[in-house]
């Protein structure tokens, strides 16, 4: 019988419910980070390379929806369920802020200057936080059509978009007027909306399909028709010739962009997909899932001969001795700690 070759991932536990929210920093002099929001009320950032733990941000009261960072991953922000959007120090792992909310809260960004930090959620208000004035009113910005899904900025912070948990399409808002300029038609509700690194394309998944968006002009460039539902989309940030979905089958498959043919298929969670994301030097990318893991897959991929697997898609033998000595190699580098941790770094990884 031949022989396929399989991805060998770089598993991480530590959250104790569903995955549901991905978020990688740009890269930093002290590297990239990955922050992961979960059903368990803690939000966990991670080395975005080794996948290995730094710390957790403990203070919310219920389920994380999304968690983000900002452009210099010194601080962290995060929207649960508990009716609050936090804003964290990623280096000590401390509460700078807790903004209050009438409803959950189910989407954060920062802007790209850093500035500001918006929330969307249950309410059906998009609300604008200077981050300079913690104590301030917020700037609202309402008249979204159902309750907000996904939130992001975009055209050097002049505009936002957002998209509805039970309302198809994605609203498109110029913060000059407050007004809704424009809206990429879906025929499902999204659940993922991406801007890419260099500003081009927006990526979205609605139902069995992917779509990308010029985000300049709005028009529709692609759309692939993927094996099942997908929840979540990703573009290659650095080539732009591939990307990632993944959804109810528990895969996360690679596609073409220029075609739209699977390139691959990553099999190991035991659960739906909820979440993926390229680093964002697209040499890997993480998804999430209801079974409480985070996988973080390398584009360029390690493989092993299956027949050489242990089961669940771990790596043996030579492969896990690579991955530790790459982890322990980076870990005098990891620059924040969790809060109460005294700086021992907990590896997360099992890769």
């Amino acid at each position: 019988m031949e022989k396929r070759k399989v991805t060998v991932p770089l598993v991480c536990h530590g959250h104790s419910r569903p995955v549901v929210d991905l978020f990688y920093s740009p890269i930093t002099p002290d590297g990239f980070f990955l922050i992961s929001a979960s059903k368990d009320s803690t939000p966990m950032l991670r080395n975005g390379e080794t996948g290995d733990w730094i710390g957790t941000f403990q203070g919310h009261k219920g389920a994380i929806w999304s968690s983000c960072l900002d452009t210099k991953a010194l601080r962290a922000a995060s929207a649960s369920a508990d009716f609050s959007a936090k804003l964290w120090d990623a280096l000590t792992g401390d509460e700078l802020h807790s903004f209050e909310h009438k409803h959950i809260v189910r989407a954060c960004a920062f802007s790209d200057d850093t500035h500001f930090l918006l929330t969307g959620g249950v309410e059906k208000i998009l609300r604008i936080f200077d981050l300079n004035r913690l104590d301030a009113q917020p700037r609202l910005v309402d008249n979204s059509p159902g309750s907000i899904r996904t939130v992001a900025w975009l055209h050097s912070d002049q505009m936002i978009l957002s998209s509805c948990t039970d309302t198809n399409g994605v609203r498109l808002w110029d913060l000059r007027s407050g007004k809704i300029v424009h809206t990429l038609e879906t025929k499902s509700p999204v659940t993922s909306a991406e801007v890419s690194q260099d500003g081009r394309y927006i990526t979205t998944a609605d139902g069995s399909t992917v779509k990308f968006w010029d985000a300049n002009h709005f028009g529709l460039v692609k759309s692939y028709d993927m094996p099942c539902n997908v929840e979540s989309a990703s573009l290659e940030p650095k080539h732009g010739n591939k990307f990632i979905a993944g959804g109810e089958d528990m895969w996360v498959h690679i596609f073409d962009f220029h075609t739209g043919e699977e390139l691959g298929c990553n099999k190991g969670h035991h659960g739906p997909v909820h979440c993926v994301r390229f680093s964002p030097g697209g040499e890997s990318y993480a998804s999430g899932s209801e079974d409480g893991t985070i996988r973080i897959w390398q584009t360029g991929p390690v493989t092993h001969e299956e027949s050489d697997l242990l089961p669940g898609n771990e790596p043996s033998g030579k492969v896990k001795a690579v991955a530790d000595e790459v982890a322990r190699s980076i870990e005098s580098g990891l620059h924040i700690v969790g809060e109460g941790k005294t700086g021992e770094t907990n590896k997360a990884s099992s890769a």
